[in-house]
């Protein structure tokens, strides 16, 4: 099998870290899955397209995972080339599969936002129609990116790009509570983010002793300066550690207490999200649409989208109750094995295909 990609993403491309996941839960059982980049950022669309045809000659009949963000295929979202891309398979006659890891339009009123939303809808319902299989990390009812009656699409969750935990309470620290955030998004929204965080943890810390914030991924040593302005003196100590590698982003999140999300609400295609369940964490999170089993059945406590009340008091409650922490722990531990590995994740993906 083919995964292919777009332009790659900086510091991190999660699209990467997924198709190299899943190409090693693949190989367990024996399928290869190749990963090949259509460069056309670096080349050009004519060359990257003429590259493509000659790489794709023997791709006939091979399943071929061509995976979607609008920004992978286009510097501004007018991912119109991602259709290009998609006829040199079709005349190759390769079986296509795409994987839509945008499962919304992006947004906005200005005109150019509107025009953008409109070539997104066309670009992604014409895919669908082109490909043999669809798949969405969220579910399908929920994807607006789908068109109403879209039978040939199929839910499959995203994994954790983070090595994940394999024994029980390894994820509990004891001499201090702290509280991971996992990635905060850029300018557009992190005012709303800050202040969430803010808000939690400056009630944590009327609760619990001197809390400890760690900030990890991407933007986190931006948001520090302000996160601590926004705190205006409250007892929290804050440690922003960056952009790391996987196996040090596991290791912090395993020696935290729990994880607060609030990029929006939580659901099945927020990988960093997904990564605290994978190392066995409680997740408190606002609630979606999108909020729905399997991520549901893991170890997160839910408040309603902009309540930072009940946020807050969600996470005074993991922090202090250990008999609430320890259920959590195991259910984010179980839905890890059943949903979230990537071994349970191949499965299923190899069940969409080979139906």
């Amino acid at each position: 099998m083919i995964a292919l990609l777009g332009r790659r993403d900086n510091p991190t491309d999660g699209v990467e870290d997924y198709c190299k996941n899943l190409g090693r839960a693949f190989a367990k059982n024996g399928h290869d899955l190749k990963l090949v980049r259509v460069p056309w950022a670096e080349l050009g669309w004519i060359r990257a397209l003429v590259r493509l045809w000659r790489q794709s000659r023997d791709w006939e009949g091979q399943w071929t995972l061509v995976q979607y963000t609008a920004l992978a295929w286009s510097r501004h979202g007018f991912s119109l080339g991602f259709l290009a891309v998609l006829g040199v398979l079709k005349k190759r006659h390769a079986q296509l599969a795409v994987v839509f890891h945008d499962a919304e339009f992006y947004g906005g009123a200005r005109v150019v936002d509107r025009i953008r939303r409109g070539c997104q809808r066309w670009v992604v319902r014409t895919s669908y129609r082109w490909a043999f299989r669809s798949i969405v990390t969220v579910p399908t009812a929920s994807a607006p990116c789908l068109p109403p009656d879209a039978t040939k699409a199929a839910f499959v969750p995203l994994g954790a790009n983070v090595p994940a935990s394999s024994q029980n309470g390894d994820g509990k620290s004891r001499e201090r509570k702290t509280v991971v955030v996992f990635g905060v998004t850029g300018a557009g929204t992190v005012g709303s983010e800050i202040a969430d965080i803010a808000y939690c943890m400056e009630k944590v810390s009327r609760h619990v002793q001197r809390p400890q914030l760690v900030l990890v991924g991407r933007d986190s040593k931006e948001a520090e300066g302000r996160l601590r302005h926004a705190l205006n003196g409250a007892s929290v100590d804050i440690i922003a550690r960056g952009v790391l590698p996987a196996e040090e982003v596991a290791q912090t999140l395993r020696t935290s207490d729990a994880m607060l999300f609030v990029r929006g609400p939580i659901s099945t295609k927020r990988g960093s999200a997904i990564a605290g369940i994978a190392c066995g964490l409680p997740v408190v999170a606002y609630s979606g649409p999108q909020t729905g089993p399997p991520l549901t059945e893991a170890g997160v406590m839910l408040a309603p989208r902009g309540d930072q009340q009940r946020l807050a008091d969600a996470l005074v409650q993991v922090l202090r109750d250990e008999q609430v922490w320890q259920e959590l722990h195991r259910r984010s531990l179980y839905a890890q094995q059943h949903h979230f590995s990537w071994d349970a994740i191949a499965d299923r993906l190899m069940s969409v295909l080979d139906t």
